[in-house]
């Protein structure tokens, strides 16, 4: 089961294709639907402020993670986990999101 932190290769379908993403939610529960958060990885770079370069060995391109495109993604659909973020890396992220989402304080 992919975790949090984790860079795995997903399958996002046909108009998305097979790219890396991040998982950004925590596991599910019995009581939950079976859905994954990701964050997609992109080479289609525009320089947003809610693209979030990451260097990391099992990203064979140079691109960014958009944290715009967060989404959920039921577990059939993930191929191959490439590795796991760092914890600095993954705080990266993480305040890239909260700033997206509107989020100013921390709980």
């Amino acid at each position: 089961m992919p975790k949090r932190g984790e860079l795995w290769l997903v399958d996002f379908g046909i108009a998305q294709k097979i790219r890396p993403a991040l998982i950004i939610s925590i596991p599910y529960a019995d009581s939950d639907r079976a859905l994954i958060g990701v964050i997609p990885h992109t080479t289609a770079l525009r320089g947003s402020r809610f693209e979030v370069a990451i260097p990391h060995k099992q990203l064979s391109q140079k691109g960014a993670f958009l944290v715009q495109g967060i989404l959920t993604i039921p577990p059939k659909y993930f191929l191959r986990r490439l590795g796991v973020l760092t914890n600095d890396q993954l705080q990266l992220i993480e305040k890239s999101l909260l700033t997206f989402l509107g989020i100013t304080q921390t709980f």
